[in-house]
């Protein structure tokens, strides 16, 4: 079994995000970046099924400029076996990853595809859902819990409400959540080898994929800051707050 995994490149999570003095995007000079937590997790379950026998080769997948081949080194490092850059510079949306990573899955042909429920910079939560559109293979999203048994994949998947399980015929994509595993560290060793593991750069225009934008960012800016709670002492007054105040009712 082959496995594709995408890694995003993102702001490290201890990172406090700041916007550009301008306000077009987010500041990332001089600025840690690590691989998506989320999409960690979906490397990790790679290599564990790779270790117990169940995956022959495992490809990691990364969409972005060059810099994004750092957190293709790290997921070399932690047991994939080669990677791919699509070199596509960073600013792009849910929809054009999802065409682009189509495309390399039709290359590749893997029998599962692991993206990450969402990344920690966008929180959109789209990609895996559209290239399972765009593939027309069966999807398991927010997966916590995953088996392989034969051709099927049973996936415990995190709802509202609890819990869900269900059974999806491979090839199939997997969006990986929180509680699927807790990912390794990469050792000196491994981090060595990984030097040497190939990385093979493509473009859009290799792969027949426009990536136009069809969104323009207008503005980023932070959150106004909240102000300090307040105590009433009866229900009057704070109906009487709420009204004239907080313009609430």
């Amino acid at each position: 079994m082959k496995i594709l995994v995408a890694v995003k490149r993102v702001v490290d999570y201890n990172v406090k995000v700041r916007p550009k003095a301008d306000g077009s995007g987010v500041e990332l000079a001089n600025v840690k970046m690590a691989i998506n937590p989320f999409c960690e997790i979906g490397v990790e379950e790679a290599v564990r099924l790779k270790e117990k026998g169940i995956a022959s080769e495992i490809v990691a997948v990364a969409v972005g400029d060059k810099s994004s081949q750092e957190q293709l080194r790290t997921a070399l490092a932690l047991g994939v076996d080669r990677g791919i850059l699509v070199e596509a510079g960073s600013d792009l949306e849910p929809l054009a990853v999802a065409k682009l990573l189509k495309a390399v899955y039709e290359k590749e042909q893997p029998q599962l595809v692991f993206t990450g429920k969402q990344s920690i910079d966008g929180d959109n939560n789209q990609t895996g859902q559209m290239l399972a559109a765009l593939t027309g293979l069966a999807q398991a999203t927010f997966a916590s819990k995953l088996e392989i048994e034969g051709d099927r994949a049973k996936v415990v998947r995190e709802i509202d409400g609890g819990l869900q399980t269900i059974e999806v015929k491979l090839p199939a994509i997997v969006t990986t959540d929180l509680r699927l595993n807790e990912p390794r560290y990469a050792s000196l060793p491994n981090i060595m080898k990984a030097k040497k593991k190939p990385i093979e750069t493509i473009t859009p225009a290799d792969l027949g994929v426009d990536v136009a934008p069809r969104l323009t960012t207008l503005k980023v800016e932070t959150p106004a800051e909240r102000q300090a709670g307040i105590k009433v002492a009866t229900v009057a007054e704070l109906v009487d707050k709420l009204k004239n105040e907080a313009k609430v009712i």
